[in-house]
């Protein structure tokens, strides 16, 4: 967690210079955008799907009339492409993302599966959003706020962009709350995960920073503090498969 006045913050378990964190996590998503779905599937079994279909059900777009959402860190698509299917023919659907090459396999995506004309794709920054105060009616972000440098920042960037009465989702590694799974989580995440990721990928360095950067967000009940004090309310946490990831919710009031 870092303030606007720190000058350092955490790369996995580094420490870094504030304006040095979002380069090293651009090379990351550089190095793994082409094979970040596959590697997706392998590390979670597949139920990163699951998690992602529990997730982008909770945003019940309107199926009539206007709809505007936001999916920051969402590249690839994932979870835009669940909102399109359900949203009605006037939603407009905005994946944000600051990495081109992760844009790039998102786009293609879409293509590929008739949808590009309901989504427009946009390199840029979570924590400075290239849009009007209060323009939308949900905000998504998967996997993708621990990430970020500046944490609070993007939260309130989130709130800013949001209607009054929008909704903010995120969907988030958490902490294994079921003991004696946690220390199994723990041992899969920091042996298996780069191994894995060094034989698909051919560089497990970048999965190592990935499991790094779940142990150092926040805890779940901490990180539902931050939302409220980015001035959302009626904020909760859900907790999945025993804990290894939480959806957070808090509605703009």
């Amino acid at each position: 967690m870092t303030s606007e006045r720190e000058t350092s913050t955490h790369f996995g378990f580094s420490e870094v210079g504030l304006d040095e964190k979002q380069g090293l996590v651009d090379d990351v998503f550089h190095k793994v955008a082409r094979r970040y779905d596959i590697m997706n599937d392998l590390m979670s079994g597949g139920m990163h799907r699951l998690w992602k279909d529990v997730f982008a059900a909770k945003v019940r777009p309107a199926r009539r009339g206007p709809f505007r959402h936001l999916d920051v860190a969402g590249g690839t698509g994932d979870i835009a492409f669940r909102i399109a299917k359900a949203a009605g023919p006037e939603a407009e659907i905005v994946v944000l993302d600051i990495n081109g090459d992760m844009l790039d396999v998102g786009r293609d995506r879409a293509q590929e599966r008739g949808l590009s004309d309901k989504l427009e794709f946009v390199q840029a920054n979570a924590e400075s959003l290239p849009f009007p105060d209060a323009h939308f009616d949900a905000y998504t972000i998967a996997f993708g706020i621990r990430n970020v440098p500046r944490i609070e920042v993007a939260l309130a960037e989130a709130h800013r962009v949001l209607k009054p009465g929008g909704r903010f989702l995120c969907l988030e590694f958490s902490q294994v709350a079921i003991p004696g799974l946690d220390k199994i989580y723990e041992a899969y995440s920091f042996n298996v995960i780069p191994a894995i990721g060094k034989l698909v990928a051919g560089d497990g360095e970048p999965y190592r920073y990935l499991v790094e950067s779940i142990q150092r967000f926040p805890r779940a009940d901490e990180f539902e503090r931050m939302i409220r004090r980015a001035g959302f309310r009626r904020t909760g946490f859900e907790r999945l498969t025993g804990g290894v990831v939480a959806i957070h919710s808090g509605w703009k009031l």
